[in-house]
């Protein structure tokens, strides 16, 4: 009699790619392979992902979303301010890669090119940008609406770039623990959220309004 293949998940595709990357050092040569290898029918790969790049993206999704349930796990958390949020998010990130720290290392570096090592990042960036628009409060807002939305969209861009900076000096970090990682993240976290404080940018919009009541529209 023949044995009963097991039930085919997401979860346990994406386990095995991450196992087939690390014992080769490369990706799977095809699906066709990846399936035989592992005793399961291509469809069953299809049923949840088009190509390897959509794994590859969506493990970084979840490296993503299981640090938001932990951080959302933990009353204090949800209190915290926005920079504490950040910063939160930033150390349990970075934990997660640690503890998957070869997979990630062999994935950013699979490519000659640089750019194609960004690919599997696709999708995170956009959950982080629309993490990062979530936790944004008034203290870091503009006023006006129409500049608050641009620099909205701003922030979004620049957290990116922090983190994907931050990434890559991990990638590079020899350092017992990490300890350098933590304190580059420390001192940008808190360093970004000092340059962002709106308070002396939204006097000078009222100083502004003011002079162009008294200045101009006084004259028509």
């Amino acid at each position: 009699m023949a044995t009963k293949k097991a039930k085919i998940t997401k979860e346990m595709l994406i386990s095995l790619y991450m196992e087939s990357v690390l014992e080769n050092g490369k990706a799977p040569k095809s699906i066709y392979h990846f399936a035989k290898e592992n005793n399961f029918e291509e469809a069953d790969f299809y049923a949840f992902f088009g190509n390897f790049e959509r794994v590859e993206k969506e493990i970084f999704l979840q490296f993503y979303q299981n640090t938001l349930n932990l951080l959302e796990a933990n009353q204090a958390y949800l209190e915290y301010g926005t920079k504490e949020k950040m910063l939160s998010f930033y150390f349990t990130f970075f934990e997660l890669l640690a503890a998957n720290r070869s997979y990630v290392v062999l994935a950013l570096k699979l490519h000659h090119n640089p750019l194609k090592n960004l690919v599997p990042l696709t999708l995170l960036r956009e959950q982080f940008k629309e993490y990062t628009a979530s936790i944004l409060t008034d203290e870091y807002r503009i006023a006006t609406q129409k500049l608050q939305n641009v620099q909205d969209k701003a922030i979004q861009e620049s957290a990116w770039l922090q983190l994907l900076f931050t990434i890559k000096f991990w990638l590079e970090d020899d350092s017992p623990a990490f300890e350098k990682t933590d304190i580059l993240i420390e001192k940008a976290v808190n360093t970004t959220f000092e340059l962002m404080r709106v308070a002396p940018v939204n006097q000078l919009l009222d100083l502004g309004k003011f002079l162009f009541k008294e200045k101009f529209q006084s004259k028509f």
